[in-house]
């Protein structure tokens, strides 16, 4: 039997709805009767210190005491699937609490099994409202969008595996992308997302969505191996050819006594379709007798409708990356009610992104720089226009939790992780000629960031009088965010040393918060989550350096406090409204604030006098249980002050481009979602969204032009629908549609011709997989993405048609 998840709704709210779950979630509940039963994380703000210290030393005597009806509140309930291998790995995920003042989409491993999932981020590719920006499979720029934050503001997400934080907070673009890696598909259960800031629970940074990732631990002994193939034919430009890679993974894993393990690899090799072309503008000025005359150039108009020339493939070219990865989970029960783990990852990678010139002389060589002449007009072609690149880093993760698992009462957990990137290396060749000449070379050792979380939280007790009512939560947050690159020249870009000095920066960031949330049921109806967080936020350290000149920043510091509240009104058994509010504050990053470059005395491309993002977000939705499913509408509606986004302040002369404030940026609009099981016909299983956004920049005074036009990058409306038919207990088929409408890639709006490359489509992509089980142990599987071989764009080009083989052995 496969699962269905009921979300959000409270047990009331779904009375209506027992035909088809009644089985199911009696089964939840009795199959494993040795099983804690994980509690909301909820507590007392006043008594947060104390009660987060008797928690962990708590007697389990409240673990059997049933939760009443009348008092239990909003639940995220998950039917485990009934095969005997993922039944072994799975548990109750309980990982985002129960009294979430917010919209929570689920998606479950019954679920993404029968999807083409490689990569981790994979998983999310059908969500209400949003999409994973990445080019192709292993992409280390892979970002979340959704609502009214866009593709390339990443510091607006955050992601968690376990309580592990894994967003990449040193910057805010595609270059600072969640550590996806460090979490194989195979050992994921469910992955939850919180769309907007309404809890306290977490910082500001959750402005666009937060995704909580849940990993399976192993009750008994189990191994399991995962082979994949793949392949696209792309055809662009001077490019007409196959791309393919593998990927191939193997875990095992045991319970022995109180103490569990699991133990992974993984190994991905791809080599990517064309991510970027080298292009200059139509040129009008006569050829001159000096010129060399080529041939070879494409021509197209660019996103701005300006005829523009193509030269050949440039910048990060046709990418070939190898990762490798491994994960080792280790799992203590101290008690019954107490559990300790321990996590270590590491991911390694390599890459090599080769460039070529479409260009050819009278004797067919090929030309990568000077004064060249196409057509009888003469174009400049930098030195450094074709120049290929490479490079290698090892990341580790280490983390540490402690929790307490009263099904009732005081409950505490304390997580702890350290992400070190322990080795970087970048290097970039200065032309794109042959061989193995001058370039440059990037080193990032000593960067990474460290997190410490405490959090105390309480369960209503029926028995208890005084807080029956109440589920509270109180905690304390730390983050440390740290870069230190430094950048040199080399005589050999490719296996070079570092021979001068060119450049450096480096800084600090350090954020501190407490906060306390309550969950009120004040009637049988009715539900009040309110909270507050403070953060205190420092920049220090911050500093840029050239050959013999440093050039540090004043320290700055930032502290606000975010109120928060949601009510909520069970109108029937099936149908549920909401109404949130929430204030959040995104604080700058090391990068936004110290990244950057000496210009004789001056610094520029990089803002250390940035303010933080002050957003007001509201959200109103309605959650209805019927045909088998959740239906969900919400209306939303962001006011951030201060966006923090790289433009050109045009208000003075020269023109100065880098991270600035922009005054105020409103983004508007309306979601609808279905996720239901046997809809219609048994075994057909579907989720759909619809979602229509409009954000627009509302004041900007550093650049006037923009004021009135939609913001960067977000589609004006996006649909998502995923159909998978059960045939029976051994194969499904599914079928999948991903719609994204149009966009903007600039803030002025003057990309008038947006589906070509450098621009950002429109676009509609269909994907299909089938699934089937020869054997209990065996599974294999067959698909395709982009089934119609779109031709689509975020900038760089998305990958055309491909094709995916799959083989799977579980014991």
């Amino acid at each position: 039997m496969s699962h269905f998840a009921l979300r959000r709704l409270p047990i009331r709210a779904r009375r209506g709805a027992r035909r088809f779950t009644l089985v199911r979630i009696t089964r939840l509940f009795f199959n494993d009767a040795h099983a804690p039963v994980a509690s909301c994380r909820t507590a007392r703000w006043p008594a947060f210190i104390p009660a987060l210290v008797s928690a962990f030393v708590a007697s389990p005597a409240h673990a059997d005491n049933a939760i009443a009806e009348t008092t239990l509140p909003s639940i995220n309930v998950t039917a485990a699937a009934t095969d005997a291998n993922t039944a072994n790995g799975a548990a109750m995920s309980r990982a985002v609490d129960p009294n979430l003042p917010a919209t929570v989409e689920t998606v479950t491993r019954d679920q993404f099994d029968k999807w083409n999932v490689v990569n981790t981020e994979d998983v999310l590719k059908y969500m209400p409202n949003l999409a994973v920006r990445k080019r192709f499979i292993g992409d280390l720029n892979s970002i979340i969008a959704v609502r009214g934050t866009s593709n390339t503001q990443s510091a607006r997400g955050l992601v968690y595996a376990d309580g592990l934080l894994l967003s990449n907070l040193l910057g805010s673009s595609y270059s600072f992308p969640p550590r996806w890696s460090m979490v194989f598909p195979e050992e994921i259960q469910q992955v939850d997302v919180i769309y907007g800031p309404f809890s306290a629970l977490y910082p500001g940074n959750s402005l666009g969505a937060t995704v909580l990732i849940s990993t399976r631990m192993p009750k008994k002994f189990e191994a399991d191996a995962d082979v994949k193939a793949f392949t696209q034919h792309f055809s662009l430009f001077g490019v007409n050819q196959n791309f393919s890679g593998s990927e191939t993974s193997a875990s095992i894993g045991d319970r022995i006594g109180q103490f569990s393990y699991r133990l992974g690899v993984n190994h991905l090799e791809n080599t990517s379709q064309p991510l970027q072309f080298a292009t200059l503008a139509r040129s009008s000025t006569p050829a001159k007798a000096g010129d060399t005359p080529v041939t070879g150039a494409y021509f197209y108009n660019n996103q701005t409708n300006a005829p523009t020339a193509v030269l050949g493939v440039n910048g990060e070219g046709i990418e070939h990356t190898v990762q490798d990865q491994f994960k080792l989970k280790m799992q203590y029960d101290f008690t019954p009610t107490l559990q300790g783990a321990f996590t270590l990852g590491y991911w390694h990678q390599t890459y090599n992104s080769q460039t070529s010139s479409f260009l050819r002389d009278a004797n067919g060589n090929p030309v990568y720089s000077g004064k060249v002449s196409i057509g009888g007009y003469e174009y400049t072609i930098p030195a450094a226009a074709l120049a290929p690149s490479l490079g290698h880093s090892e990341n580790w993760l280490y983390g540490l939790t402690l929790k307490t698992r009263n099904a009732s009462g005081w409950n505490g957990e304390a997580v702890a992780s350290f992400y070190d990137v322990g080795n970087s290396v970048a290097r970039t060749a200065a032309s794109g000629a042959p061989g193995n000449g001058p370039g440059t070379v990037i080193f990032g050792a000593g960067t990474g960031w460290k997190t410490l979380d405490l959090r105390s939280t309480y369960t209503p007790i029926s028995n208890q009088a005084g807080l029956t009512n109440h589920a509270l939560s109180a905690g304390y947050h730390y983050d440390n965010y740290f870069v230190d690159n430094e950048s040199y020249n080399t005589l050999n870009w490719r296996d070079g040393s570092a021979t001068s000095f060119a450049n450096a920066f480096s800084g600090k960031t350090q954020t501190q918060a407490l906060y306390a949330q309550d969950a009120w049921r004040f009637l049988p109806r009715w539900r009040l989550v309110y909270g507050l967080r403070y953060e205190d936020w420092q920049a220090y350290d911050g500093s840029q350096a050239l050959p013999g000149k440093t050039v540090g920043y004043a320290d700055a510091s930032q502290h606000h406090f975010s109120p928060k509240a949601a009510l909520t009104f069970d109108v029937t058994d099936d149908l549920t409204l909401r109404a949130s509010i929430g204030r959040a504050y995104r604080f700058a990053t090391v990068s936004e604030l110290f990244q950057g470059q000496i210009n004789g005395s001056s610094i520029v491309n990089n803002n250390p006098n940035l303010k933080p993002e002050d957003d007001l977000s509201k959200e109103l939705t309605a959650e209805w249980a019927h045909w088998n499913g959740i239906f969900r509408l919400s209306l939303f509606q962001d006011d951030v002050k201060n966006t923090i986004f790289s433009q050109t302040d045009t208000t003075v002369i020269p023109n100065v481009t880098n991270f600035q404030n922009i005054g105020k940026v409103r983004s508007r609009g309306v979601e609808t979602s279905y996720s239901g099981e046997d809809v219609f016909v048994r075994g057909l299983d579907l989720l759909a969204s619809v979602a229509y956004t409009q954000s627009k920049i509302v004041a900007n005074a550093q650049n006037p032009a923009t004021v009135g036009k939609y913001f960067y990058r977000i589609p004006l409306r996006r649909a998502n629908l995923a159909a998978t038919y059960r045939f029976d207990e051994r194969s499904s088929l599914t079928l999948a549609a991903r719609y994204s409408g149009r966009q903007y890639n600039t803030l002025t709006n003057t990309d008038t011709n947006p589906n070509v490359f450098g621009g950002t489509s429109t676009y509609t992509v269909a994907d299909a997989r089938f699934t089937f089980r020869p054997t209990k142990l065996t599974e294999i599987g067959v698909g395709v993405d982009n089934m119609f071989d779109a031709r689509y764009y975020v900038y760089h080009p998305y990958p055309g048609r491909t094709f995916y083989a799959e083989a799977k052995f579980r014991m």
